[in-house]
């Protein structure tokens, strides 16, 4: 496993962190312990940084982590986080900063994020007097956190605006070979600050693996997979010290760890080249998080809004519905039962716009 410095911090931290977000339900549900062993497979191979939520897995990442952290062959470091949309106010960070200390068996964070900020106005509000900022540099002065950093899924020039005002020593970012040509400008800004760049999302949420002839473009080495091959794109920045891959099983750490052993720095030639190969509509694929689901007409938006990609990488209507009914299951008269409330539009990260692809959905032929 090769290492990158973060930021200013004086770490150095693997190029291939662990996203704790993707564990199997059966190996946690009645205990975490084969869960966990994912996680030290992981600290054995070479991984030192560990990424993790409140909410992730059932509300159950932080519990699993802090199972495996009993019993870690190697030193590690820990990033987790603190959203604006649950935590509003300096006292409820504090208190999400303990109740994470206390699930993970830990007497201080790493780098703690300010979690998924969409947009400027948001951020206005993170660091707002009394707000969430304050209440986690409160925490980071008596010692229980090391680093303040963010999270966040806005465009490349607002991640610039964020990181120039000087706030925060590290960033988490979406970025892969569907979006780089839209981000660049945000860890373009990083990396002249100084600040550490960790990108999650670098298979574009399952987006690549599963259209690997489209990206063939990404890969340098034959012998890689196309995920390999999606990591060793994203390390290969100057500006980018790690990769997030989220992780649960040993099987994909194994495979997620070669692409940390050797790769390839990218020229600016070979990015525009490839840039050639991408046209504006891909950087509004969905990810598939699955942060718009809770309908109250039990529309099945993840899935939709995944047969609707189909449209943006091919240009071919029929694509959308051979995927509902092929990949999915799932009628195409589900999209029409959409009533425009909003509420999906509002919980989507990527400003999504969910209800224009429902009604568009409904009346492909």
């Amino acid at each position: 496993m090769q290492y990158k410095a973060y930021g200013k911090t004086g770490k150095k931290i693997s190029v291939i962190g662990f996203g704790g977000m993707r564990f199997h339900k059966e190996d946690y549900e009645k205990s975490y312990e084969k869960a966990a062993l994912v996680v030290r497979r992981a600290s054995a191979l070479g991984i030192n940084y560990f990424d993790t939520a409140p909410f992730y897995c059932d509300d159950k990442s932080e519990e699993i982590m802090g199972e495996a952290f009993r019993d870690m062959p190697n030193p590690f470091y820990v990033s987790t986080k603190s959203s604006i949309s649950s935590e509003k106010t300096a006292d409820e960070v504090r208190a999400r900063i303990e109740k994470s200390l206390k699930r993970m068996g830990l007497e201080k964070i790493d780098f703690f994020n300010m979690w998924c900020i969409l947009n400027l106005e948001q951020y206005k509000n993170v660091m707002a007097k009394g707000g969430p900022y304050e209440g986690a540099l409160k925490a980071k002065e008596e010692g229980l956190i090391d680093h303040l950093v963010f999270s966040t899924h806005c465009s490349g020039d607002e991640i610039a605006t964020i990181i120039r005002d000087g706030y925060f020593e590290g960033v988490t970012l979406g970025y892969n070979a569907t979006n780089f040509a839209f981000r660049q400008e945000g860890i373009k800004a990083a990396y002249e600050e100084g600040v550490g760049v960790v990108t999650m999302n670098p298979l574009g949420g399952g987006i690549i693996p599963q259209h690997s002839n489209f990206y063939q473009f990404i890969k340098e080495d034959e012998s890689d997979s196309i995920a390999q091959a999606a990591l060793k794109f994203n390390i290969g920045h100057k500006e980018i010290t790690c990769a997030l891959a989220g992780m649960g099983s040993i099987k994909e750490v194994e495979e997620n760890v070669k692409a940390g052993e050797s790769f390839k720095l990218i020229g600016d030639e070979r990015l525009e080249e490839m840039k050639s190969k991408l046209h504006a509509g891909l950087d509004s694929l969905c990810t598939g998080c699955g942060y718009c689901t809770g309908c109250p007409k039990d529309i099945a938006i993840p899935k939709m809004m995944d047969a609707y990609n189909m449209k943006i990488i091919s240009n071919e209507d029929k694509r959308i519905l051979g995927r509902l009914k092929y990949h999915w299951g799932i009628e195409q008269a589900m999209a029409s039962e959409c009533i425009a409330c909003g509420l999906c539009e509002k919980k989507c990260t990527q400003h999504i716009p969910i209800i224009e692809r429902l009604q568009y959905i409904a009346n492909v032929e």
